[in-house]
């Protein structure tokens, strides 16, 4: 079989990919895999052949790519340069292979024009985080609103609808429409049903229990673990960290997500609520200008701390819900809070809080007083501290990857 995978986005995106990529080509299968240039080292450690798409780094400064409702729109129009290319790449391939195309969502549209040219092309998608599938099934968050469970679904369909035709669509069609007119291809009326109904196979890659199958969920569906990947396994803590957490209690580690330029208030806030609880505290970030000129001896900055060697030795982990840090946390048994800004955190900072494993702050409501507050719900809490053990317990069972792979290469050969 050759696979062709395709993502987009930060290494939290990327991870993901790898996880199944390496497993694929483990199993004796080719690979390509196509991502952002700055993710080649990544890839090329992991051994697969790498083709660069292109990618601008100046959308981390864009000021709504951590918007609630318009941060889906910068992520859009940033990406598509790079899945533009993926026809081309497909094209120049030769014929008469079994392939299959594994795309990230936001490449679907483009994965559709490669299989108007390659009738025999089979794709599955992989889904990173439950909201990245839509459902009118509680929970239901649009954004950080959550939808009462006494609302009909009726009523939830036609938000799904509204939300879509008013922050989707106009962004979006556009370049989908054009691009299928390029090709000969009818237009399609909506992003969302659209997108939904073009792999032949969808893959969650998220556990039935941080997030049970919805029963308007795309069919077939191919439930896995999460995909913990570890581009250093065996990597551990600077001299410098080590010391930090030996001189006194375990700290509370925060992290905005290293994508993240835009986060001075949250760091300010985080540093005047160590001081209230008297807390010490670890805030990791590759930019240093976003922390306050001069940090107190009991706080510690870090540009990267690898989180699977820290977080057994923190008292809590503060985020922003990126789902990959999420599911490093509840392995770690790490009581959480989660501070989402846009994407899928503000769900996935939901199902946290429903697992008893921590608690939730909007990134817009963040103040030192409120900061505080909440860490005050989650340090040191037994009830919390219960409902991490019993989610760290969870990761004890398959991950699934081995039944994947040979799902895929029975997709590729039907």
């Amino acid at each position: 079989m050759h696979a062709i995978i395709v993502t987009i986005g930060s290494a939290g995106d990327l991870f993901p990919f790898l996880w199944i990529g390496t497993a694929l080509h483990a199993s004796g299968h080719r690979v390509d895999f196509l991502g952002p240039t700055q993710h080649a080292p990544y890839v090329s450690q992991a051994g697969l052949p790498f083709h660069g798409l292109p990618a601008d780094p100046a959308v981390l400064d864009h000021p709504d790519l951590w918007h609630p409702t318009r941060g889906l729109a910068v992520v859009w129009r940033a990406t598509r340069p790079a899945m533009a290319e993926l026809p081309a790449f497909m094209d120049a391939l030769p014929p008469g292979e079994a392939r299959l195309l594994l795309a990230h969502p936001l490449a679907l549209p483009e994965a559709d024009l490669c299989r108007a040219t390659h009738p025999g092309l089979k794709i599955a998608a992989a889904y990173l985080a439950p909201s990245n599938l839509p459902t009118v099934h509680d929970p239901l968050m649009l954004g950080p609103w959550r939808v009462p469970r006494w609302v009909p679904h009726g009523v939830r369909r036609w938000l799904w609808r509204s939300l879509g035709a008013r922050l989707i669509d106009p962004v979006a069609l556009p370049d989908v429409n054009a691009a299928r007119t390029k090709r000969g291809l009818p237009p399609v009326d909506g992003l969302i049903e659209y997108i939904s109904g073009i792999p032949d196979l969808s893959i969650t890659l998220f556990p039935e229990w941080f997030a049970p199958t919805q029963p308007d969920w795309p069919k077939p569906l191919f439930r896995t673990g999460f995909p913990l990947y570890d581009p250093a396994p065996d990597a551990g803590l600077r001299p410098e960290l080590q010391a930090f957490l030996a001189a006194g209690p375990p700290p509370v580690a925060f992290t905005p997500g290293t994508g993240n330029r835009q986060a001075g208030r949250y760091f300010a806030a985080a540093a005047q609520a160590l001081r209230t609880l008297g807390l010490r505290g670890l805030f990791l970030t590759p930019q240093r200008d976003q922390l306050p000129a001069s940090l107190p001896d009991d706080i510690l900055w870090q540009d990267y701390v690898p989180l699977k060697a820290l977080l057994p030795h923190v008292a809590a982990l503060t985020h922003h819900g990126g789902i990959g840090t999420t599911a490093e946390a509840l392995r770690a048994g790490t009581p959480q809070l989660v501070v989402p800004l846009a994407h899928d955190q503000f769900d996935n900072a939901a199902r946290v809080v429903a697992l008893g494993a921590g608690a939730s702050l909007h990134a817009a409501r963040v103040t030192p007083a409120r900061m505080a507050q909440a860490l005050g719900q989650v340090v040191g809490k037994e009830e919390m501290t219960r409902g991490c053990r019993e989610a760290s317990m969870r990761f004890n069972a398959p991950t699934g990857i081995d039944a994947l792979c040979a799902r895929l290469e029975a997709l590729a050969a039907a």
